[in-house]
């Protein structure tokens, strides 16, 4: 066997990372954060930090690698930048570890108490792999983007006392509570966990408006007119809180701030936390409310995690800190049923109406049965791996074969026909909502700690529920490579998928905010308003014709692209002997494409199965 590389080179090859690690044992000492916003309309968060050490010797501080709530090491290392380590006053020499590259390894000297550490996030300047985090007039303070923690410890151990300047004018929202000093806010002690699970909005327009004693809505916006937040909308979010306490029968909070920046600068995010949610969302949410409806589901997706990923989580993705690494097993519950309960209740509250649900339901149905090929190969249970393969999306163009994070709206259906069964069995006296209170309500009252679960957990409950194979019943489908079954997950909740030659209102909507024309379900792609084509279904008309994404449709049966002249051509087809002709361009060429397709324009929709109450229908009415 020829060696590829000198035997020499291996023998000096670096040994793997030694890096502490953690213990459940108490730290000594409180660590101080102090971050400085006020140059962050360049995107720069200045920091200083004191990190107490027990004497001299080497020590590891670590940057968060495995960031809670992201399902992947996400931690923006890469945007650390200036590094200057000292004590007592004198500089530290400090060297990366050659394997953890999130470690850095420091020799501490006599004498010394602490570790002074000074270094910068330098946010990206636009959207990409990372997030942009700060706008004109508003920042998202994340902080374990502007942190380090000593290696050893658990997290929840390791105290910290954190501080944040901001601009002048600006108010941070944050579910941390804290004194004001001039643009300074100090904010009380909390174990590291606590502090970054609580990031802060912070900008020049912002808004608070009180929900109940214990929640606010805390607006940042672009501008000081899109905080205007109606009546209407408040008492919404206001009929969330109350679906909810009947839902959970508890809370497991002291506070809930729910996060909300409106930007178009600022990159778009959704991301839970126990006492708050973390949501930017497009700056017209409030001033065009109707025509963001689809994004009224958001901040309950976010809220029921307070139940159902922060204080009940997968054992596999509680870690001592956050550079072990987690595993997505369970993320089918952990975002899949949070998907379920976060939609409805949008229902429940009216933030939905009941036919925005099914307009929305029926394109989930669609996807999943019909629209995404990739289902054939590759199951719920394995796109739980995807965050840590590439990130939330799909591995690459072809998106309706690699598939991306399924267990969200894919594991949707699975809970809905796990409700229809359990009214099926007990006879309408139990549903979901007996397993969201037996489960998700346990300790009541409970906050500042988690209490993790395993498959065996979320079966035995449901069990407890109602008796039944739970176990057989879910694995089925979870490991099941059958479009049909998608099908008859919602025909068994009482709705059959059906297709029309017109979209819903509810979908229009969501093609019209989104910017795209969509005929998945007939040609077999969707496409930009100018016509670049964003999708292409696997094994669709368009693929069949050797149409692949990126491209441009120029022209339709010789006349220019719009998404009117393709639906007249698309229709003419369906009666007529000729196929769609496309003038496509692409890597700067023009071809000549027929798609002999004649099925007519297709969008999805739901249809009622008989007469009367049907499960789904109990399900979404408010309790």
């Amino acid at each position: 066997m020829k060696l590829l590389f000198p035997l020499a080179f291996l023998l000096a090859a670096p040994a793997l990372a030694d890096v502490p690690a953690a213990r459940d044992v108490p730290f000594r000492g409180t660590m101080t954060l102090a971050v400085d916003l006020r140059d962050v309309t360049q995107g720069i968060f200045r920091v200083r930090q004191t990190i107490p050490v027990t004497g001299p010797g080497p020590v590891v501080l670590l940057y968060p690698k495995w960031k809670p709530g992201n399902h992947a090491p996400s931690g923006q290392i890469e945007n650390l930048a200036g590094l200057k380590l000292s004590a007592n006053g004198k500089p530290l020499a400090w060297r990366r570890d050659p394997v953890e590259m999130f470690a850095f390894h420091v020799d501490v000297p006599a004498g010394a108490t602490e570790i002074e550490a000074e270094f910068q996030y330098l946010s990206p300047q636009k959207d990409g792999s990372d997030r942009r985090v700060f706008g004109p007039t508003m920042a998202n303070l994340q902080w374990e983007s502007v942190s380090l923690y000593p290696a050893g410890y658990y997290v929840h151990n390791i105290p910290v006392r954190a501080s944040a300047t901001y601009p002048a004018g600006w108010t941070g929202w944050t579910a941390l509570r804290g004194t004001q000093q001039g643009g300074t806010v100090t904010y009380g002690e909390v174990p590291y966990d606590i502090l970054v699970d609580s990031p802060v909005y912070a900008g020049a327009h912002a808004k608070q408006v009180q929900l109940d004693p214990q929640v606010t809505f805390d607006i940042v916006a672009d501008s000081p007119w899109q905080t205007a937040i109606t009546p209407e909308q408040i008492a919404l979010h206001k009929n969330l809180i109350v679906q909810a306490d009947k839902l959970f029968g508890t809370r497991h909070y002291d506070h809930y701030d729910f996060l909300v920046a409106l930007s178009d600068y600022q990159s778009g995010d959704g991301l839970e936390h126990h006492r708050s949610s973390e949501n930017t969302l497009d700056a017209d949410l409030l001033t065009d409310w109707d025509a963001n409806l689809y994004d009224h589901y958001v901040v309950a997706h976010e809220y029921t995690h307070s139940w159902n990923g922060k204080f009940r989580r997968p054992a596999d993705l509680w870690t001592p800190d956050y550079n072990q690494p987690m595993q997505n097993s369970l993320l089918w519950v952990y975002e899949g049923q949070t998907q379920f309960w976060g939609d409805v209740l949008s229902a429940r509250s009216g933030l939905w109406s009941k036919q925005a649900y099914l307009d929305f339901l029926a394109n989930v149905v669609a996807r999943y049965s019909e629209g995404m090929p990739g289902v054939t190969w590759r199951n719920v249970q394995d796109t739980t791996n995807q965050p840590i393969v590439t990130g939330h999306g799909s591995g690459g163009a072809w998106s309706s074969w690699f598939r991306g994070a399924d267990y969200y709206r894919n594991s949707e259906l699975i809970w809905i026909e796990a409700d229809a069964t359990i009214r099926r069995l007990s006879k309408g006296k139990k549903s979901m909502d007996d397993f969201a209170r037996l489960f998700f309500g346990a300790e009541p009252g409970q906050w500042d700690h988690e209490l993790t679960y395993r498959f065996e957990d979320v079966a035995a409950a449901l069990n407890q529920v109602v008796p039944y194979d739970w176990t057989g019943f879910l694995r089925t489908r979870l490991d099941a490579t059958d479009p049909a079954l998608n099908l008859r997950m919602v025909e068994a909740a009482g709705y059959r998928l059906a297709f029309g030659d017109k979209p819903t209102a509810s979908s229009k909507a969501l093609f019209a905010k989104a910017k795209t024309d969509d005929f998945t379900y007939s040609l077999g792609f969707s496409l930009s308003k100018q016509g670049e084509i964003k999708d292409v279904r696997w094994d669709g008309p368009a693929f069949r014709a050797g149409v692949r994404p990126t491209e441009t449709v120029v022209a339709v049966n010789d006349a220019k692209y719009d998404a009117e002249t393709m639906g007249r051509a698309i229709t003419d087809a369906k009666g007529g002997k000729a196929p769609v002709r496309l003038t496509i361009k692409g890597d700067d060429r023009y071809r000549q494409v027929s798609i002999d397709y004649r099925g007519g324009l297709r969008y999805p929709r739901l249809e009622k199965i008989g007469t009367g109450e049907g499960a789904l229908d109990r399900l979404l009415a408010p309790k």
